[in-house]
């Protein structure tokens, strides 16, 4: 397994896990906060989204990702969000979302070189992500970050243990 093989696997395993981790969750219980300061899965997933679409576009040309919805930056940025459902999209409609944008993703990665990988950033993320590879990596894991706090909101909820 080469560099690039290593992220798209690293990729598909994230995409898998967030739609496992929502599969039972009805369109309530993505509003769910497990406490009045903590984020819900809505917010989550439309986070997930926002970040892989700015973080990777921003350093590596022609990303074609799909374009965001109007207000999605606005909703899904940093910041404490509204309780929704007002203004959010439906839970099919953000894991579909997800889907378009982590196969643009990997799509993306098959077509880079492992010399692509050791390319500097030079954008927002150069300080977390100094190379196109970390970047990439930094994606998955970003999307594995979120993914745990949607593990304690399943058990706010009371859902089985998953992982």
């Amino acid at each position: 397994m080469n560099g690039n093989q290593a992220i798209v696997a690293a990729l598909e395993d994230t995409r898998f896990h967030l739609g496992w981790y929502l599969a039972d969750f009805s369109e309530e219980e993505m509003f769910v906060r497990p406490h009045p300061r903590a984020n819900h899965a809505a917010w989550q997933v439309g986070n997930i989204c926002l970040a892989e679409v700015n973080m990777i576009a921003e350093e590596i040309p022609d990303s074609s990702y799909p374009s965001l919805p109007e207000g999605f930056l606005s909703r899904h940025g940093t910041g404490v969000p509204e309780d929704g459902p007002d203004g959010y999209l439906t839970k099919a409609a953000f894991l579909a979302l997800f889907e378009k944008i982590r196969a643009n993703t990997i799509r993306l990665v098959e077509g880079l070189t492992e010399t692509d990988l050791d390319r500097p950033c030079s954008g927002s993320m150069k300080d977390y992500a100094p190379t196109w590879g970390k970047l990439l990596i930094l994606t998955s894991n970003h999307t594995l970050m979120h993914g745990g706090q949607i593990q304690v909101i399943r058990r706010v909820l009371g859902k089985p243990h998953l992982f």
